[in-house]
Formats: C-alpha cells, sequence, structure tokens
C-alpha cells in the first residue's frame, strides 16, 4: 500500500477537480447533469470567501480522487455540523485506504472544529458505498425525505 496525502485543494486544482467531477457523474449515472466550469469552480469553490471547501486525495503522489464539504448547523443540538457534499475516488484506487483516510481526515475536522455531526448522502443503489459507510458503524437517516428546488422550478418559486 502506497503513501496516502490528503491536502486542501487550492485554485491550481480546479481543473483536477472537474476531471473527479465529470467521473462522478457518469458513475452515478448523471453526467449529463454537471455544467460546472474551470472558472466556477475557482469562484465558487477554490475562492477565499468560498462557503465551500474542498480536499485533494492523493497516493503516492498522484491525485487520486476529491471530497468538497461545508459546513451546516443544527439547531437541536446547538452546534456546526460537518456536510460532505461529494467524496470520489477514481476506480482504479478504491479499496486502498484512501477514501477511508479522506472520512477520518474529515471526522477529525469535524472533532476539532467541535461540530456535533458529520453527514452525508449516498444514492440507494450504490450498494458498494452504503457497505462502505456501514463499515465504519455510520448510519441511514432513514427517516429525512431530501427535497429540492433547483432550475426552473427555484427561479419560479423565488419569483411568485
Amino acid at each position: 500500500m502506497g503513501k496516502i496525502v490528503i491536502r486542501k485543494a487550492t485554485s491550481e486544482d480546479a481543473g483536477l477537480i472537474l476531471g473527479f467531477v465529470k467521473e462522478l457523474a457518469v458513475y452515478e449515472k448523471m453526467e449529463n447533469d454537471v455544467v460546472a466550469t474551470v472558472d466556477g469552480l475557482r469562484e465558487s469553490l477554490l475562492s477565499e470567501g468560498a462557503s465551500a471547501k474542498a480536499l485533494i486525495v492523493s497516493l503516492d503522489d498522484e491525485p487520486v480522487g476529491y471530497a468538497v464539504f461545508f459546513y451546516n448547523y443544527s439547531t437541536w443540538l446547538g452546534k456546526n455540523g460537518l456536510y460532505l457534499e461529494d467524496l470520489y475516488i477514481t476506480r482504479k484506487h478504491r479499496g486502498c485506504g484512501a477514501g477511508k483516510a479522506a472520512l477520518r481526515y474529515l471526522a477529525k475536522l469535524a472533532v476539532d472544529q467541535g461540530c456535533g455531526r458529520f453527514e452525508w448522502s449516498v444514492l440507494d443503489w450504490n450498494e458498494p458505498a452504503i457497505q462502505f459507510y456501514r463499515s465504519i458503524h455510520a448510519t441511514p437517516q432513514n427517516d429525512w425525505v431530501l427535497y429540492r428546488l433547483d432550475g426552473e422550478a427555484l427561479s419560479d418559486f423565488a419569483g411568485s
């Protein structure tokens, strides 16, 4: 097993991250939904004032994945939480411990920042990921249903 290194992403990583985002979209059977651009990622994710953060996961100095996360808030706990938006490790490098190392890095960050929760979502058909999450004792929140407004529906509702 090689050396896994996790570092904060910089604006120079925008193209690399976009490539990983597109690979993730193919894996999730949503490749036509990606509209992000390198410049858009630099501005919205990798700039100084960005509300989300990104990490690059490398194995033996080769970038093999990324993670994107942000802080949310729980009124019930009265504390911030850490929400993992994306975690992606290239197919070739799955099983080497890189994904687990990234999750552990983020869990430690959540603990160090005083967060009360570390949460993420997974597609219900992604059985390898579900089994992996269960192996680290993460629990599904089956009593909550995610809702979304986007695109035209978001614009229409906002304008009404």
